[in-house]
């Protein structure tokens, strides 16, 4: 078969070939296209080849720029002289891409890709037109040569005072027309003398090998240790930072996210820094454990219970199967350069995150045993998958993959870790519930009003305990610490004093100490004697003279307060001021229902909302098998019903002598092909009566869905708009 163009080219491959092309560029099967002039179309577009060249390596990128740079056709000699030998390797896979292809005279690119590299590919500037002797480039004088040295490896452009007195070295490259003006004050080095002063090669440095990683080997046990403790650290760390959301929901910010001060709380409560708490938000975010609400507040979810019920290997997969590929990276938050980006906000998503992620997975996984040097990794990383949409994010989306890694458990000391190689070679089994120390069923309660629990505790006991006691210091061993806010906590909780007490002498393997027994009592005692409800809210107490000090209490002179009755205080705030402004003054006052009736029952926050799915942006899945076999066969299908269709078109435009009848996806192709081929060209043109004339023109180039080209007819440069050619047929 004849190959004159991209499309015929296309519709030479075999069933093989299609497969590998869907496989490797999955964009180009969504949807399906109908025809093989479609396919062509959306293979030459723009997006599609930015996202194929995007998935090069380093040394495949660096033998598509070179064939760039040289003159169409191109053969694969021509190509190895102006690259290396192993570029004979790198041919075929380009070709699996579709990003070259052969026709009958040699190899060619698709009519976009050279806009997508750029007018200036591995800094080469335009081909001079004119005649050139390359042998008088030994008579330059030394200035012309000065000049030369400094654009030879780009750019290519260089600026003179004044074109018209450029000076003793320029003036001569000018004269030999081995540097050409682009305007007054510009002058360019052409593409083919640069490419003969750089010894007829392209790249100055071509690397068609990736650069060895470097780093200290750790042994497997110490790595495995590390990281089943980094996991149980982070599912505790989750736990604990959704049950301290549960208990005081943070305000969301007007422009979504959590604000600083909320953060700071979080990490200071977890224990940990700020970048690590944000990372611990947009994980529980991303697993839908907590949303931002209507009311604007920042709130668990109901699957958090649920979460919890769940064994900690599913919980554990759960969260690192949205890690590894949300294109949200927290590692923006708190940069000193991105100040107006906040945990959980809208602005955290980077097209490249998801792509680096996994590829630095992949990466520890080909180097099991090996902690890598963070230069040398980044360097392999970056031959792999050299970032071109993003460039300036990717050395700090590697440092914070392979942070973020760490405390997810994904490795331990810098190594992919058994957990994290079962994770991402889809293990059903990762060991982690095996390998995770069993929760405990007690604590050890200290004479200092202090309890040590020894290890991971079950859910049930970690809850109750969480809302007696504050956490005082993390570890292998959890400090808990009772004091009064913590006691009224609890009995806020609609536990009582009786059963607090209970409930610490069952669980503890060690006696009640007496100091915590009378602080029991006491808040116990004190708990509910001032009451509060709305009117905006009144205060109650059955006490005359506590109500008289709370009066005359000068830490609360901000509360408008107004006594109705020996026993009845009245205020303007909202309830829930009004009894966290008590409790800062050192009252325990407790809520009441409007019927007198004591709330105590436990609170457990839950958004009625529903979680979000995490948005993903720049990634398109790859499709499986059944998907890649069922586009071939539409696509082969759909050539098979065009080409009759456009067999019957001609027979019709035969016999009734009708204006050139195209399809949309024929008229773009065959316009781009023309437009190369500086062709003359008859097109069917609808005016705005409606009515089609046949106009021959010289077509120039297209914008902005417009052919501008010279019509014949006017001797004008005039813009025709696409959608109204009828047809499009050479002369």
């Amino acid at each position: 078969m004849e190959t004159r163009s991209f499309t015929d080219y296309l519709r030479g491959l075999n069933d093989a070939a299609l497969l590998s092309l869907f496989e490797h560029r999955p964009d180009l099967m969504s949807p399906v296209p109908p025809d093989f002039a479609s396919l062509a179309v959306r293979a030459s577009s723009a997006p599609s080849l930015a996202r194929a060249v995007d998935s090069l390596n380093a040394w495949q990128f660096q033998v598509l720029e070179a064939s760039a740079a040289i003159k169409e056709p191109m053969s694969e000699k021509e190509i190895i002289s102006v690259t290396d030998s192993s570029a004979k390797f790198v041919i075929p896979y380009l070709q699996s891409l579709a990003l070259i292809y052969k026709s009958n005279d040699g190899y060619r690119l698709p009519h976009t890709l050279r806009d997508v590299l750029g007018n200036e590919p591995a800094g080469l500037g335009p081909i001079s037109m004119a005649k050139l002797s390359m042998k008088k480039l030994e008579e330059a004088p030394e200035p012309s040569k000065k000049v030369l040295e400094k654009l030879v490896w780009g750019p290519p452009r260089g600026s003179v005072g004044d074109i018209r007195n450029p000076g003793p070295g320029i003036e001569w490259l000018l004269k030999e027309n081995f540097l050409v003006p682009l305007d007054q004050r510009t002058v360019v080095l052409p593409r083919n003398v640069a490419i003969h002063l750089r010894g007829g090669k392209v790249h100055k440095h071509p690397v068609p090998n990736p650069p060895a990683l470097e780093g200290r080997k750790v042994k497997q046990d110490l790595v495995n240790h590390a990281a089943i403790a980094n996991i149980a650290t982070l599912l505790r760390w989750c736990e604990e930072i959704l049950n301290f959301w549960s208990e005081d929901p943070p305000s969301a910010l007007r422009a979504g996210g959590l604000g600083v001060r909320d953060l700071r709380a979080c990490a200071e409560h977890l224990g940990v820094e700020e970048s690590c708490a944000a990372f611990i938000a947009e994980i529980v975010y991303l697993g839908g454990l907590v949303v931002i609400d209507n009311d604007d507040r920042v709130i668990p979810t109901h699957a958090f219970d649920l979460w919890l019920t769940q064994s900690a290997e599913t919980r554990w997969r759960t969260l690192a199967s949205l890690w590894l590929v949300t294109s949200r990276a927290s590692g923006l938050v708190g940069r000193a350069d991105s100040k107006n980006i906040s945990a959980l906000g809208p602005e955290l998503d980077r097209v490249n995150a998801a792509s680096t992620r996994k590829l630095c997975v992949v990466l520890l996984n080909e180097n099991l045993e090996l902690a890598p040097d963070a230069t040398s990794f980044n360097a392999l990383a970056q031959w792999r998958a050299p970032s071109r949409r993003n460039p300036g994010m990717q050395k700090d989306l590697i440092s914070w993959t392979l942070r973020e890694a760490e405390w997810l458990g994904l490795t331990g000391q810098g190594v992919l870790s058994k957990y994290g190689r079962n994770f991402s070679n889809q293990e059903d089994s990762l060991g982690i519930d095996k390998d995770l120390p069993k929760p405990v069923d007690h604590i050890l309660i200290q004479s200092d009003n202090t309890a040590i629990a020894p290890g991971r505790l079950e859910v049930e006991i970690a809850r109750t305990l969480d809302s007696i006691a504050d956490i005082e210091s993390r570890g292998g061993a959890t400090a808990y610490r009772f004091s009064e806010t913590s006691i009224r906590r609890g009995l806020d909780h609609g536990k009582t004093g009786e059963e607090i007490r209970d409930f610490l002498r069952k669980t503890s393997k060690t006696p009640l100490p007496q100091p915590l027994d009378y602080l029991i009592t006491d808040v116990a005692k004190r708990h509910g004697r001032l009451r509060v409800g709305n009117t905006s809210a009144y205060i109650r107490c059955e006490d005359p003279t506590l109500l008289t000090q709370i009066l005359s209490d000068k830490k609360i002179e901000g509360l408008p307060l107004r006594r109705i009755a020996p026993e009845v205080l009245i205020c303007d705030l909202d309830a829930k001021d009004v009894i966290a402004t008590l409790r800062n003054a050192g009252y325990l006052p407790a809520a009441e229902s409007g019927t007198g009736v004591l709330l105590t029952a436990q609170r457990l926050n839950r958004a009625k909302s529903k979680p979000r799915p995490p948005r993903v942006i720049g990634e398109i899945e790859r499709p499986s098998e059944d998907s890649l076999a069922a586009a071939v066969r539409t696509l082969q299908a759909g050539e098979r019903s065009s080409h009759k269709q456009s067999a019957l078109r001609e027979i019709a435009n035969n016999a009734l002598g009708a204006l050139p009848r195209t399809t949309a996806n024929e008229t773009l192709e065959m316009l781009n092909q023309y437009i190369k081929e500086s062709q003359t060209l008859s097109i069917g043109y609808a005016d705005n009566n409606g009515s089609a004339t046949h106009r021959i023109v010289d077509p120039l180039s297209i914008s902005a869905g417009s052919l501008i080209a010279r019509d014949h007819g006017t001797g004008d440069v005039q813009a025709f708009r696409i959608p109204r050619i009828t047809g499009v047929a050479p002369l």
